[in-house]
């Protein structure tokens, strides 16, 4: 006869990373990472925009725990283009995945050096300047040339990134969160 006992919860601890960012375009970049690597860190994603908050983060955490031994790192993947959102985001305990001025200097830096500041329009125009591959870009949708491009340039965009002072105009952290998972990747 079968035993009627629950089945005990798994003991093995789940990494997540909860990565609350303001819109579809990183979204849209995020699902891409999440095929490339097949780490043991889950990626859960939410559009909060302008409503960031500590409390918000906690909340969202603890929706992603299911038992005591999960681990949840939050990440903020948000553009510095804002000033009054840069105040809210500084105060708040998660690692900062911060572009300056927006989340499209971190694709242009797949495809070239970029040491002087720019606005954000400026940015796309020398996105959609710096390879073929990106004059039709369009936010938050990848082609699948795009998505190939972004694959094989990541190295040079991460050496690229780190150059370049946090926070500053241009910059961008999101390499932070990549070479996190390229280790777990390799360490499975």
């Amino acid at each position: 006869m079968a035993s009627k006992r629950e089945k005990a919860p798994d003991k093995r601890m789940r990494k997540i990373a909860l990565v609350i960012c303001e819109g579809e375009t990183e979204v849209g970049y995020l699902n891409l990472i999440k095929k490339w690597y097949k780490s043991p860190v889950r990626i859960v994603s939410h559009i909060e925009g302008t409503r960031i908050t500590q409390t918000l983060i906690d909340k969202h955490a603890r929706e992603l725990k299911i038992s005591p031994f999960d681990k949840v790192d939050t990440f903020l993947m948000y553009d510095m283009d804002v000033p009054a959102i840069n105040d809210k985001l500084m105060v708040c305990k998660a690692e900062l995945l911060l572009s300056n001025p927006c989340f499209e200097i971190w694709l242009l830096l797949h495809a070239k050096d970029q040491k002087s500041a720019l606005s954000s329009g400026a940015v796309l125009k020398e996105l959609k300047k710096s390879a073929p591959v990106w004059n039709n870009y369009n936010k938050a949708i990848y082609t699948d040339t795009q998505k190939a491009f972004l694959r094989d340039h990541l190295d040079e965009a991460i050496n690229r990134a780190k150059i370049l002072k946090d926070f500053q105009n241009p910059s961008s952290r999101i390499f932070k969160l990549l070479e996190i998972l390229k280790n777990k990747a390799s360490l499975s």
